[in-house]
């Protein structure tokens, strides 16, 4: 069954490929979105990372610049590259080949079967599809998307990143009724990776075991250098929700964006409710975390012996 992604390319990103590349799932195309960094970079990393590790699937140019104001990224939090590490990082290699992802998305869409997408990143890309073809957006059959907060944010106090980067992509989303199963913060946060656990993978033995290790640390560094005992494995847990039923169940509710003030912007309002609203969505509301790390790790280090 093939698949698709939309990603903005930082190590949680990769792992989380890597998760749905050793599932049963085939990944028919990728499509890449400012977010971690700037777009110019997220198509380095992507180079970088279809060169390591033997990516064939094709890599598409997706958008820059969210649906309305100015670019917001994580570089902040994440360095220059979006990409942390202790020591190894992706090799410098050639430029991508200019693909356009709009285009490449509704190609793929006009085709038979089911279309689902996993978006791990702000949703700008299925938000122009939405727009300009919305007979094509409505041929989606399933949008996880790592983002969104039912209580909180991490880059305000109100809003996760990947929805305040464009929260106008993701009233359009909604908006336009799209399957949306929304993978946020809160579950995210139960699954953790501590130091201990880059040990496997450098351990593994193969060619890119002390790049994947280093990179994995140096991400796990986020957490820890802030007083925390690991990490949240944000994309990776997307992608387990993306590829494994059994580990995460979801809900029904209806959720919406706030589009206004500088406190509130970005924020995901989650009502489980049904005499209070109609639901347009669905929310990850439980995950069992040991299975998912095992999964995500699994992936890690399985990549790593190659």
């Amino acid at each position: 069954m093939g698949v698709w992604i939309d990603t903005d390319m930082g190590f949680d990103d990769i792992a989380a490929i890597l998760v749905v590349g050793q599932s049963e799932l085939e990944i028919d195309g990728v499509s890449l979105v400012f977010g971690n960094t700037p777009l110019r970079q997220v198509k380095t990393n992507a180079a970088s990372a279809a060169s390591a590790f033997g990516w064939k699937f094709p890599i598409h140019t997706g958008r820059a610049m969210p649906v309305l104001g100015k670019l917001e990224t994580a570089q902040a939090i994440l360095g220059e590259t979006g990409i942390p590490t202790i020591g190894k990082s992706l090799p410098e290699v050639s430029a991508l080949a200019e693909s356009d992802a709009f285009a490449a998305l509704c190609r793929w869409l006009e085709g038979q079967g089911e279309h689902r997408i996993l978006a791990l990143g702000p949703l700008t890309n299925i938000a122009a599809v939405a727009l300009a073809r919305p007979d094509l957006a409505a041929r989606i059959s399933e949008l996880v998307w790592m983002g969104g907060g039912v209580t909180s944010g991490n880059h305000t106090a109100s809003a996760e990143f990947n929805a305040l980067a464009d929260s106008e992509a993701l009233s359009i989303v909604i908006a336009h009724g799209l399957p949306l199963r929304m993978v946020d913060l809160d579950l995210c946060r139960k699954v953790l990776a501590r130091p201990e656990d880059a040990e496997p993978v450098r351990n593994a033995g193969g060619a890119n075991a002390g790049l994947i290790a280093d990179m994995f640390a140096g991400y796990i560094r986020i957490g820890t250098s802030r007083g925390r005992p690991g990490m949240a494995i944000y994309d990776p847990t997307a992608a387990v929700a993306f590829v494994a039923a059994d580990v995460v169940s979801f809900r029904p509710a209806r959720i919406d964006v706030e589009l206004q003030g500088a406190l509130t912007r970005g924020r995901t309002v989650v009502e489980t409710r049904a005499t209070h609203a109609a639901f347009n969505a669905q929310f990850a509301a439980d995950i069992d975390a040991d299975k998912a790390r095992v999964i995500i790790l699994a992936a890690l280090v399985n990549e790593a012996r190659k």
